[in-house]
């Protein structure tokens, strides 16, 4: 915050918003952007006369951008503030709303996507890191939890609100969601508390040299493809396989969301007894499972509510634990830990877009549902090894990190 006076610096100091509050909104936003396709899926083909998996690309384009945004941020982190880096990152994400609202042919939809995986990437990035400089100790991991929820919740009160206004149009769902979240996490940042400010300090080419740190990687690549592209086709899934309307939608993907919330704190007591390559094998192995039956199984709608749901809390369990065993093999670099992470979660997106899009004319849902089940597989694969040798390998230490607060990176 550019400090006017004594006054205002002041009134700040008692009034603006607590820092919890604002990375919350921010973190809310970049969620927000990613959310909004999976209900509107349908409407955007048939608007734009092109196929369901076609239009499913739309994910690809910013997935790919904020993937490799991710690590040159990393690259470059010494030459930007942290307050900068997300004020960049929400008005990219509202441009790339507001162009992706507006856009009257399929290419510059397509187009629209690019801004917004760079706001991803720079929200993403600098919100985690915030977390770290804005705060320290027991404080600066509360920061970082209530910035993290900040994702969820864009899940579980964004999915209904998409279905509302794409019931309208679904280009109001690209204002209603994430236009409008960028918009307020920018006032957010403007009305914030005056706190520590700094660069993003983060070099995640040491990290790489390591092996256990390419295994871990490789099975975080894994399992977020199955998550993230089980989600951008779960809209679709609904509507085309049981008719129901875009608002229904909304409200089934929002009850899904919550599901995920128990199974991340399942995750992190667990983690307090439990090795974390054991608890990443037991959650990959119940997801792949979960997966195959919600694509192959499809007796009505509840029963596929049901099915997400617990894929969901899996998912939920699974993601905390993996933030965790990360941060254990970062020893100390958590900022290079989470560019990493980042860069994963958003490649994740595309591939499983990208596989998805391939399967799905061919093979229908259930021939996605087998294919996410064994990328699944393939996460639990990397953990089967090391989940016998967890204590020789030192990652039984996780846990500590966990009982501390920084799992949620």
């Amino acid at each position: 915050m550019v400090k006017v006076g004594w006054s205002v610096e002041a009134v700040s100091e008692r009034h603006g918003l607590t820092p919890s509050a604002v990375l919350f909104t921010c973190l809310f936003a970049a969620q927000a952007a990613l959310l909004v396709l999976s209900p509107i899926l349908p409407q955007v083909a048939a608007d734009f006369d092109v196929s369901t998996a076609t239009a499913a690309q739309l994910r690809s384009v910013s997935g790919i951008t904020a993937g490799l945004s991710a690590l040159m941020i990393a690259a470059k982190g010494k030459e930007i503030t942290l307050s900068r880096l997300l004020n960049m990152g929400l008005f990219l994400l509202a441009g790339g709303a507001l162009a992706s609202a507006i856009s009257p042919n399929f290419q510059l939809l397509l187009a629209s996507q690019v801004p917004l995986g760079l706001g991803l990437a720079l929200v993403l990035s600098g919100g985690l890191a915030a977390s770290e400089v804005w705060a320290e100790g027991e404080e600066g991991a509360k920061l970082l939890s209530w910035a993290l929820i900040g994702q969820p919740a864009a899940w579980i009160v964004g999915q209904p609100l998409v279905g509302a206004a794409a019931g309208v149009d679904w280009r109001w769902a690209w204002i209603a969601v994430p236009l409008g979240s960028s918009l307020a996490a920018l006032l957010a940042m403007a009305g914030r508390r005056p706190t520590p400010d700094g660069p993003l300090e983060c070099d995640p080419t040491g990290l790489w040299r390591q092996a256990n740190v390419k295994s871990w990687a490789w099975g975080e690549l894994a399992a977020f493809s199955a998550w993230a592209g089980t989600l951008v086709f779960a809209g679709a899934f609904f509507i085309e396989s049981y008719g129901v309307s875009v608002g229904e939608t909304g409200l089934i993907l929002g009850v899904v969301a919550a599901a995920y919330l128990p199974g991340n704190y399942l995750g992190r007591r667990l983690l307090g007894s439990i090795n974390a390559p054991t608890l990443l094998l037991a959650f990959a192995v119940a997801a792949s499972v979960g997966v195959a039956i919600f694509g192959g199984l499809r007796p009505g709608v509840v029963f596929s509510l049901v099915a997400l749901s617990i894929l969901a809390f899996f998912a939920g369990g699974r993601t905390i634990t993996g933030a965790a065993l990360g941060l254990r093999l970062a020893e100390g670099r958590r900022l290079a830990a989470m560019s990493v992470r980042t860069a994963m979660l958003q490649f994740g997106y595309l591939l499983g877009t990208a596989i998805g899009g391939v399967v799905l004319p061919v093979w229908g849902f259930a021939g996605v549902g087998w294919t996410f089940a064994g990328l699944f597989a393939v996460a639990g694969a990397v953990h089967l090894q090391k989940a016998t040798r967890a204590t020789e390998l030192g990652y039984e230490k996780a846990g500590r990190y966990l009982r501390r607060g920084h799992t949620h990176v």
